[in-house]
């Protein structure tokens, strides 16, 4: 599962870039923890996350990537695990949700890197952003979990 979201992860990276905004992007990977926090526990979504960054981090991009990554991470697997569990949240509605925080924690660090509170400016097209891929994220794993139902996942 790690090597996938790694796989998803370097895949995104060449995807040409249509808007200018920093940190919006698809979020292919989160395909794989969302798969991964229905089928096994929050702590295994946590450490293929955990690896996905660093490997992608290290490989292709730097430090303060991996920064980012990790604290949009972080905030979306406590959210997305949080309104599983709690909340009943659907499959689709836990990848918004997971999109969404994902914006909002590398926000909060970017300001705290910057020391300025300006980079909230982007929030509504993070929202927005986080809101359509964390639909579709939600979509494609709700139908690969539908698909793989009853199956051991190894």
């Amino acid at each position: 599962m790690a090597a996938l979201a790694i796989i998803f992860g370097y895949v995104e990276m060449l995807l040409p870039v249509f808007v200018t905004i920093p940190g919006m992007k698809l979020g292919l990977a989160n395909l794989v923890t969302v798969f991964v926090l229905y089928t096994y526990r929050t702590k295994e979504a946590a450490i293929i996350s955990l690896i996905r960054i660093v490997v992608i981090g290290f490989l292709f991009a730097n430090l303060f990537s991996i920064l980012y990554s990790l604290a949009g991470a972080a905030l979306s697997l406590l959210c997305m695990a949080g309104a599983k569990r709690f909340l009943g949240f659907s499959v689709v509605g836990v990848s918004i949700l997971g999109g969404v925080t994902h914006n909002l924690g590398q926000l909060i660090v970017a300001a705290l890197v910057v020391e300025n509170g300006n980079v909230f400016y982007y929030f509504p097209a993070l929202l927005i952003s986080g809101l359509v891929t964390g639909a579709l994220i939600g979509i494609v794993a709700g139908e690969i979990l539908k698909r793989t139902a009853g199956r051991k996942h190894v």
